[in-house]
């Protein structure tokens, strides 16, 4: 439909709260809105010589056609809204991107264990959590080596007990100087339990603890522990009086604050639970101008997967009134919402500020240098637009034929590592890298086509592929008439260097060396896939090499052995299972579990070395 079509279907809708639904002409949703009036609010689009922000114009330039749902009442619409763009997360809207995955605290498994922040489980040490905050876990951990004095050097004890001269944190009384070889392992380990106990917040009983066993070690006229224990009680005496003299009041809020400079705005979350900070959440839009809509926007979406707090404090009230509703219906418990104008609040909040500030100037600095490269590379290869998402592709192979391909995304020309992918031929037998980068492409644009959530339901705006002429005719031949047609698609070609010289497209070969960013930038995406595709690779022979072993097990095979790899990760893992570990895992029946079992161990059940 012609813009004159949209704005006279507009101009028939009725004067009644709901919710439109924008689609371009490949009938994908591009923008959902609420309106109080949708007659008004959508005409208003579509009118001529209306004035627009660049992002809406944008997607006013993009507008094929629209639907809209009456609701009953404008909060009915706003819930609504809410709904369907969780659902479809449109181009247009802006969309929280959580960028924080699980992350652990691990109390190591050695004579003298250490307390350390994990993203992963990676062996069979203790583990606390998950806690989805990084930064909380970080907090934790660094406190709790503080108080405790923990060491945070790599020396292993007690191998090296009296080696070296003890380092600076033990001169300066940062670190308890396990080194000197005069704490025994039980009073270590006993710290490292007092430790854990303070992680969980368990505070009141770790002092009632400490000063019981400070007052046994003093009667025992073991003075050097009785001091170390008395450091620790002052140490979290001063913490808790610290937080508490800020922070009394903080036991279930939230402060936002929301900065902008130029085309882009950042909302700061700073979470405060039982007087502490305990969480803090940063997210940053880029091409959004205008921070009232951006902060209605936010409010509604964040607090539409988090469990609002008793009281969240703003640096400014929604314009839409109806917000307020939405987010105290969001929880069982009654929300307090509020502007903070001054007292302790206000200093907060202004702390909330000056973090989106700082990050704002961060991602700003990184995205400016960023869009420069994109803009000149799509200049250089010919592209309506400077691209948003690019998406590269790697095929790597090994002696027995075996072919996996590696799939990575770039951003506003930054690695998005949470949109990495892997594939595995199935189709392909042997060392065929044109067949194997077909049948890449082609379960690429069929999960597209399927409107699969996550990055593969979103369509990039170039793709890279490491490779030549070749690679590039077999996959244009592969896209041809799906939904990856109009997707500009290159090759990455290295010179005897294996340095990345020149990009093919169908009509011929474009020299990007003398253009120093565009070379960089090229050979950055590159090198990423290469590594991607190759870490991939050795990853998988090493779980099948491993494999073989379970494979010599009576009624064992290799799918079974790889289920097996998936969940026990060693061969010596599954070697220590019980069977009713073993039965667990997918396609392992009883007879297998026993088979296994034995074949590991003799009939008195004892492991066969």
């Amino acid at each position: 439909m012609t813009k004159q079509e949209l704005y006279e279907k507009a101009r028939s809708l009725p004067l009644l709260p709901g919710v439109y639904i924008i689609r371009n002409k490949n009938d994908e949703i591009i923008y959902i809105g609420k309106a109080k009036r949708l007659k008004i609010r959508v005409s208003q689009y579509f009118k001529e010589g209306n004035e627009h922000l660049p992002k809406v114009q944008k997607m006013v330039d993009n507008a094929f056609s629209f639907d809209v749902i009456v609701t009953n009442s404008e909060f009915e619409a706003l819930t609504l809204e809410c709904s369907q763009i969780k659902q479809h997360s449109p181009k247009y809207n802006i969309l929280l991107k959580d960028d924080k995955g699980y992350n652990f605290i691990k109390i190591s498994k050695e004579p003298y264990p250490r307390i350390t922040a994990e993203f992963q489980v990676l062996d069979d040490s203790r583990y606390l959590g998950p806690y989805m905050s990084s930064f909380a876990v970080r907090e934790m951990v660094n406190t709790a080596q503080q108080i405790f004095k923990l060491p945070t050097c790599n020396r292993v004890f007690p191998r090296d007990f009296r080696k070296e001269r003890p380092c600076l944190n033990y001169h300066i009384k940062k670190c308890m100087g396990v080194c000197t070889g005069k704490i025994t392992q039980d009073d270590y380990n006993e710290i490292i339990e007092n430790a854990v106990k303070f992680i969980k917040q368990d505070t009141d009983k770790i002092i009632d603890v400490l000063k019981k066993g400070m007052e046994e070690a003093a009667e025992e006229l073991n003075f050097e522990k009785a001091a170390l224990l008395r450091d620790q009680i002052k140490a979290i005496d001063k913490l808790s009086a610290g937080q508490n003299v800020v922070n009394e009041s903080l036991q279930s809020n939230d402060f936002i604050a929301v900065a902008g400079s130029g085309k882009n705005c950042c909302v700061s979350v700073l979470r405060f639970r039982q007087g502490r900070l305990m969480d803090k959440k940063e997210h940053v839009f880029f091409g959004e101008e205008n921070m009232d809509d951006v902060r209605d926007e936010f409010l509604v979406q964040f607090y539409s997967t988090e469990q609002p707090p008793k009281h969240v404090l703003l640096d400014k009230m929604p314009m839409d009134e109806d917000i307020v509703e939405y987010i105290q219906r969001q929880s069982k418990n009654k929300v307090n919402i509020s502007f903070v104008q001054k007292g302790e609040n206000l200093k907060v909040i202004k702390m909330a500020y000056t973090n989106a500030v700082d990050r704002l100037a961060r991602e700003s600095g990184r995205l400016d240098k960023s869009q420069r490269f994109l803009d000149e590379l799509a200049n250089m290869l010919g592209l309506n637009e400077p691209p948003h998402t690019i998406e590269s592709y790697d095929i790597s192979n090994w002696g027995d034929g075996t072919s996996v391909a590696g799939m990575v995304v770039f951003e506003d020309g930054r690695p998005k590592k949470s949109g990495y992918r892997t594939f595995k031929m199935k189709t392909i037998a042997g060392t065929d890298d044109y067949g194997s980068m077909q049948e890449t492409l082609s379960r690429r644009v069929a999960e597209f086509e399927k409107n699969t959530s996550g990055q593969f339901g979103i369509k990039p705006d170039v793709i890279f592929l490491d490779g030549g002429k070749g690679q590039l005719s077999s996959v244009l031949e592969v896209v041809k008439g799906t939904a990856f047609e109009d997707v500009p698609i290159f090759g990455m070609v290295k010179d005897s260097k294996h340095r990345t010289r020149a990009m093919v497209s169908k009509d011929g070969e474009i020299e990007i060396a003398m253009h120093k960013g565009i070379f960089k930038f090229v050979t950055e995406i590159q090198d990423e896939v290469h590594r991607f595709s190759i870490e991939y690779q050795r990853r998988t022979r090493k779980t099948k090499s491993y494999a073989v072993t379970l494979t010599k097990i009576p009624g064992i095979g290799e799918k079974k052995s790889e289920n097996l790899m998936k969940v026990f990760k060693t061969v010596t893992n599954v070697k220590s299972a019980e069977m009713g570990q073993l039965v667990e895992v997918d396609g392992i029946s009883y007879k297998d579990a026993r088979n296994i079992y034995y074949f590991f161990h003799d009939e008195e059940g004892n492991l066969i070395q």
